[in-house]
C-alpha cells in the first residue's frame, strides 16, 4: 500500500453521533487497527449530524425515508471531509451518489429483532388493546398483520430514548434490532428475541456496510482487509431483492438470506402499510447467483401483488 493512515494524516471516519452509530465506527476503527498494526490516534472518528437525527417529532415516511439517514454524510465524502462512511446497512438506500460506492461489510450480527416491555415476555403475551410504539413500517405492518387487536404508536428515537419512552408509558412495549442491542452490550434489555418465522427481519438488518469513494485507491485497499465475504453474498440478493421492489414510496419489506454450503436461501416478504395483506415468497441457488434471485423473488412477489398494493404501480 502507497500510503498508510498516521497520527498527523488520520484516516477520517464519518458516522451519525448516537451510540450505537459511534459503536459501529469504533469496531470499524478496530478491525482494520489489528488489519494493519496501526495505532488508535491513526483514526479520526467524525460526527455528522443527519436530518434523520435531527427530525424526531414526525415519521420517517413523511419526511423522506431511508435517505434521512445518510444524505450528509455521503455530501461530506464527497467533499472530501471524510474518507470513509460507517453505516447499519438496513437503513442504506440500494443506489449511492455518483462517485460513492458501499461494497465492504463487517461480519453480519444477529438478524433478529428484539421484544423489549417491561411488562411483557412477549407477542404472545400482549392482551387485546395494548398500545406498542415503533418507527418501523416494517414492524408496524407485520405486527398489524398478525395482531390486528393491538394499538400502535410512532416511537422514534435511539435505545436510550425508546427505553425512556416505555418508562413513560407511552407504550407497553416496543421492538429494537438485537444486532444494536449486541452491539451496545445491552441484550439484557431484550425480554426476548423474535424468530425469523415469525417476524422476517428488515433488508440487511444487523449488518454494517463501510462506503468510499470509488476513486480512492487507498481506501479501497484498506477496507476490502476487513470485508466479510459471507455478509457480502447474503446482502447481495437481499439488496437486489429490496432494489426491485422499492419504488417511490415507502412499502413494508422483510428479506433475509441464509447460506447453506454452496447455496443460498432467501425469503422475502411485502405488506401492505396496514397490514391487512401480506406476500411471501423463497429462493434457493448457488451463491454466484445471489443477485439474480432477489430480483427473481421480487418479480414472483410482484406478479401477485394487486395494482393497488404499491403506490408507484
Amino acid at each position: 500500500m502507497k500510503q498508510m493512515p498516521t497520527p498527523n494524516s488520520p484516516l477520517k471516519i464519518g458516522t451519525r453521533g448516537s451510540p450505537l452509530a459511534l459503536a459501529q465506527a469504533y469496531e470499524t476503527r478496530s478491525r482494520l487497527m489489528a488489519a494493519f498494526g496501526l495505532p488508535e490516534d491513526a483514526f479520526e472518528i467524525v460526527v455528522i449530524k443527519t436530518t434523520g437525527d435531527k427530525v424526531l417529532d414526525r415519521p420517517l415516511k413523511e419526511i423522506g425515508g431511508k435517505g434521512l439517514f445518510t444524505k450528509e454524510i455521503e455530501e461530506a465524502m464527497l467533499s472530501g471531509a471524510i474518507d470513509i462512511a460507517v453505516h447499519s446497512m438496513k437503513d442504506m438506500p440500494v443506489l449511492q451518489p455518483d462517485g460513492l460506492i458501499l461494497d465492504t461489510y463487517l461480519p453480519r450480527e444477529d438478524v433478529r429483532d428484539a421484544f423489549v416491555s417491561f411488562d411483557f415476555e412477549k407477542i404472545g403475551d400482549l392482551p387485546e388493546g395494548t398500545v406498542v410504539g415503533s418507527s418501523s413500517l416494517r414492524r408496524r405492518a407485520q405486527l398489524a398483520n398478525r395482531r390486528p387487536d393491538l394499538q400502535l404508536v410512532e416511537f422514534r428515537g435511539n435505545v436510550q430514548t425508546r427505553m425512556k419512552k416505555l418508562e413513560e408509558g407511552v407504550a407497553a412495549a416496543t421492538f429494537l434490532a438485537m444486532a444494536g442491542l449486541n452491539r451496545l452490550g445491552m441484550s439484557h434489555v431484550a425480554k426476548s428475541c423474535i424468530e425469523v418465522d415469525e417476524m422476517l427481519p428488515a433488508v440487511a438488518q444487523g449488518a454494517i456496510g463501510i462506503e468510499r469513494r470509488i476513486d480512492d485507491k487507498i481506501c479501497e485497499e484498506l477496507i476490502a482487509a476487513i470485508h466479510d465475504t459471507p455478509t457480502g453474498h447474503r446482502l447481495a440478493a437481499e439488496r437486489a431483492f429490496l432494489g426491485r421492489l422499492d419504488g417511490s414510496c415507502e412499502t413494508p419489506i422483510g428479506g433475509l438470506a441464509v447460506l447453506e454450503g454452496d447455496q443460498l436461501w432467501l425469503r422475502g416478504e411485502i405488506l401492505r402499510p396496514d397490514g391487512s395483506e401480506a406476500i411471501s415468497g423463497e429462493r434457493r441457488g448457488p451463491i454466484a447467483d445471489a443477485a439474480a434471485l432477489g430480483t427473481d423473488l421480487a418479480d414472483e412477489l410482484l406478479g401477485q401483488a394487486p395494482q393497488d398494493f404499491f403506490c408507484w404501480r
